[in-house]
């Protein structure tokens, strides 16, 4: 099964549509009054795991004007950890579509976007849930509140979580989710902050050097970096921190595996959980399509 991000039509001309995000101008960097992000310069984007070859490139990017979204054909099998045969548990996503951009808006990552904000609305830059998936109500693809995103974390956490929302200005959450007929319960979560500098300080809260999580899910009270999740990755401008639980699981026996993906003024969080162990290869696929989408 290929999975494919394909270009909108252009847009160009056409007046904003309801639905769509148009952020009015908001300073690049937090203001005195909020948790100032570390002054240091930002951290180099680390070499954690991707894939360790997309069979498609992006196609001419930088030549691409403002507004315009780029093709990138899925990856063959082999190319992603851990998907090497037809049984190796991939799911079925439907084909994926860039949305289109407001009128002479651009993309995050282009010249001119300093705080490399993403135009596009929210809500159309989560992925779809796959075939065969029971869709969560709660969670179909809207926005949701902070205190929505607050329960997927352990209540002694939660408080200084919703500070540090207040303190980075988060200014929308969507969310989606699922479970498959295998019992596997999948979660997709996207903060927009105010710029890049906010949700990078946002970001360097949550994990340890980039090697533990800093705030555990409910059902996980412990986790390490994904040492399968191997390769650089081919988005550009974006960083993916990648987590497992390890055996002994929790009370539950509920393996989780995790991901935060930084990319721009956006933080994705992305964890699947199942009973007796979430399998690997599906969960690198997701993310793996979540990040294409943000980039």
């Amino acid at each position: 099964m290929t999975e494919q991000i394909v270009p909108p039509r252009p847009e160009q001309g056409v007046p904003e549509q309801p639905g769509e995000i148009v952020p009015p101008p908001l300073p690049l960097t937090p203001p005195p009054t909020a948790t100032p992000p570390p002054a240091t310069p930002r951290p180099a984007r680390p070499a954690l795991r991707a894939l360790a070859r997309w069979t498609a490139a992006v196609l001419a990017f930088a030549a691409l004007g403002a507004g315009t979204a780029f093709g990138v054909s899925g990856p063959e099998r082999g190319d992603v950890p851990g998907l090497s045969t037809r049984s190796d548990g991939r799911w079925a996503y439907p084909k994926l579509t860039l949305p289109a951009l407001p009128a002479g808006s651009p993309r995050p990552f282009t010249t001119g976007n300093a705080g490399e904000i993403h135009y596009a609305d929210l809500r159309e830059l989560l992925l779809p849930a796959p075939q065969g998936a029971v869709v969560d109500k709660k969670l179909a693809g809207g926005w949701v509140s902070s205190e929505q995103y607050l329960s997927e974390y352990n209540k002694g956490h939660r408080s200084a979580l919703r500070t540090s929302l207040r303190d980075y200005g988060v200014r929308h959450i969507a969310a989606r989710g699922w479970t498959m007929p295998d019992g596997t319960v999948s979660r997709v979560y996207l903060l927009q902050f105010r710029s890049v500098a906010f949700a990078d300080a946002y970001q360097q809260e949550r994990t340890e050097r980039g090697e533990v999580t800093r705030t555990p899910l409910n059902e996980s009270p412990a986790d390490t970096l994904d040492e399968h999740w191997t390769g650089n990755s081919d988005v550009p401008e974006t960083t993916t921190y990648v987590f497992e639980e390890t055996k002994p699981y929790g009370e539950n026996d509920i393996q989780v595996r995790q991901a935060y993906i930084v990319a721009g003024d956006t933080v994705a969080l992305v964890f699947h959980q199942k009973k007796g162990g979430a399998p690997s290869a599906p969960f690198y696929q997701t993310v793996i399509l979540q990040n294409q989408l943000l980039g």
